[in-house]
């Protein structure tokens, strides 16, 4: 199984009616929830671990992720409120509005004994969980517990109008990144974490500590990543009709998890070992993956019958 642990949530996502005005769309979305909804699609046994409320969005959540294939029995669900976000798009980027105070996602604690991870391949985590310090403080124990037989992933996914305490915020970031096998990050995130820094010195740096891949998403421009066997591997983003970039990061995340677990390679030990072309597929595999999220409104990562590029 994969498993995703993070925020799921509804994003209120900006269009226009039938006379033009501006008008919100509710759509399930959660960085976290995203990539557990992706890896599903794409036909890996995926698990969500995270809160979801019992309200009437949080059966939308439920009844999304159910729908796709994800397994909610390691999920907490809860009375307490689900959290909302509102988007808008600003030069290409989607900004957000979060009302999160006191909801399920924000409460959710994490049962240790509960996560049978010796049958868990790989855990990602990040994203909103990460900067309140109870969802931090979670994820870090259930990040202890599985480390010893699971690949951890870490996407930072970096939301700055939640951040209050920056510096607190960048080390919490530096300590998820010393526990991750692989890190992805986009190159907004990688600019508010690391500023001027070149990524050929953060990637060097990263991989210095242990970890095994680094990959910096960079939408129109494609991708780069860094790992200490293959190299550094650039591919291109598809050329696409954008509706919006909502959820791309984590199509592409989703599908670089999938691509690596299809490939037998997603293994800690047989991560290590991934060969310059087999990375090269997976990136292209989730490039793919991103490009076609884009063409159509809302987090909506591609189903296995809608992917006509292989691995």
């Amino acid at each position: 199984m994969l498993i995703a642990s993070g925020d799921a949530l509804i994003d209120f996502v900006p269009m226009r009616n039938t006379e033009g005005r501006e008008a919100v769309m509710p759509a399930v979305g959660g960085s976290c929830l995203n990539v557990a909804i992706g890896m599903a699609r794409l036909g890996a046994p995926t698990g969500f671990v995270g809160g979801i409320s019992t309200d009437l969005f949080g059966r939308m959540i439920a009844d999304h992720a159910t729908a796709s294939n994800v397994m909610l029995d390691l999920a907490t669900r809860s009375d307490r409120q689900t959290t909302l976000a509102f988007v808008r798009i600003v030069a290409g980027e989607s900004h957000y509005a979060f009302y999160d105070a006191e909801t399920a996602t924000r409460s959710w604690t994490y049962r240790r004994g509960s996560i049978p991870f010796d049958t868990v391949e790989a855990v990602h985590v990040g994203s909103t969980t990460l900067v309140n310090d109870q969802g931090a403080a979670e994820t870090k124990a259930l990040i202890a517990d599985a480390r010893a037989s699971s690949t951890i992933s870490f996407d930072p996914n970096c939301r700055p109008n939640l951040v209050n305490d920056k510096p607190a915020y960048l080390a919490r970031m530096a300590e998820f990144g010393a526990s991750a096998d692989l890190i992805k990050m986009s190159d907004v995130d990688f600019a508010y974490l690391f500023g001027e820094e070149s990524y050929q010195q953060r990637a060097s740096a990263l991989l210095g500590q242990g970890t095994s891949l680094v990959v910096i998403t960079r939408g129109n421009n494609g991708a780069i990543a860094w790992h200490a066997a293959a190299g550094q591997i650039e591919v291109q983003a598809p050329k696409v009709e954008v509706a919006d970039t909502i959820g791309a990061g984590d199509s592409f995340q989703a599908a670089l998890l999938f691509a690596l677990h299809k490939q037998g390679r997603l293994v800690r030990e047989r991560l290590k070992d991934i060969s310059t072309e087999e990375l090269r597929r997976t990136l292209s595999f989730a490039a793919n993956c991103a490009g076609l999220t884009c063409t159509r409104p809302g987090a909506d990562p591609p189903w296995s019958h809608e992917v006509t590029w292989s691995l």
